[in-house]
């Protein structure tokens, strides 16, 4: 399917964000973005102090850690999938997946994506990329499609009694590679940076990884959401939908007002990652909590 990208719509004259900088600053409209990098690179670092110079901050990986000979930490995804091959977990990996489990029903699940996987850094240069060259989109796939994968990456572990995800996971082929050496994780990672270049649109965290649908379940009844409180101040310049990962969730808080829907982005693929806010030069977008409608 031909899908027409929302930059080609735009028709504008100047470059996303131009608005925001001009009234922002450069700080004011990418805050959530240097926070999110932040996040993102000082996660990878805690990991690393170990492994590379021998401060053992963090033990293990982003599947099941423990900070500080202290604090278990441990994936629901890759524990759910190791349950569904046969493997029972230990009483330390139950507590690390309550404690991750508590933090995203709060945060949001798709928090994961937006502040914590190191590919969304990929992604978010492919984005980035695909506008300044400005680059049409020539084929698009369902969003249902990741949770159609997330169902097959429960499955194969009934059949093969593996964890089979994990030896294709970009995340953990990601993390190996950076501690150990990249060898063929370098063609994964660059293989989903020209996908979504070139080939679809936000095409593997938005359609394709399981990863995202399976947090994105975490979602539904979260606390920590984004609102379109001062929708009535939106000029119609269509640089939130062009930024975001997930535009869909967007419409119906900004437009619904005649409709009486809520200014809450209630949808649980909204990532929470904030670039709405940042690019937005009227500040239509803010946090708030699922308690406060409007």
């Amino acid at each position: 399917m031909v899908a027409t990208t929302l930059d080609e719509k735009r028709g504008e004259k100047q470059s996303v964000g131009q608005q925001a900088l001009a009234k922002k600053g450069w700080l004011g409209a990418n805050k959530w973005l240097i926070l999110r990098r932040i996040s993102q690179l000082s996660l990878l670092l805690l990991f690393l102090t170990g492994p590379l110079w021998g401060v053992w901050i963090i033990k293990g990986n982003m599947a099941s850690s423990l900070t500080l000979d202290l604090l278990p930490l441990s994936d629901p995804y890759v524990m759910l999938q190791a349950l569904m091959s046969g493997n029972l977990p230990t009483q330390t990996g139950v507590i690390g997946v309550l404690i991750i489990l508590t933090f995203y029903l709060l945060v949001g699940g798709r928090v994961y994506c937006s502040w914590i996987c190191p590919v969304n850094m990929v992604t978010d240069a492919a984005a980035w990329m695909r506008r300044k060259l400005g680059l049409k989109v020539s084929s698009q796939f369902s969003r249902n499609t990741r949770y159609w994968l997330l169902l097959l990456t429960l499955v194969l572990p009934v059949i093969t009694g593996a964890i089979v995800w994990e030896l294709f996971n970009p995340v953990s082929l990601m993390f190996r590679g950076i501690i150990f050496g990249m060898g063929w994780a370098w063609m994964v990672i660059v293989g989903i940076f020209l996908f979504d270049l070139f080939i679809s649109q936000r095409g593997w965290c938005g359609h394709l990884c399981p990863v995202g649908a399976f947090y994105s379940l975490l979602s539904k009844k979260s606390v920590l959401r984004v609102s379109a409180s001062k929708r009535d101040q939106c000029d119609d310049c269509n640089d939130c939908f062009v930024v975001c990962p997930e535009p869909k969730v967007i419409r119906p808080a900004l437009k619904g007002a005649k409709q009486g829907i809520s200014p809450l982005i209630d949808e649980m693929n909204c990532t929470n990652c904030g670039r709405c806010i940042d690019i937005c030069d009227e500040e239509v977008f803010s946090f708030t909590t699922r308690s406060i409608k409007r």
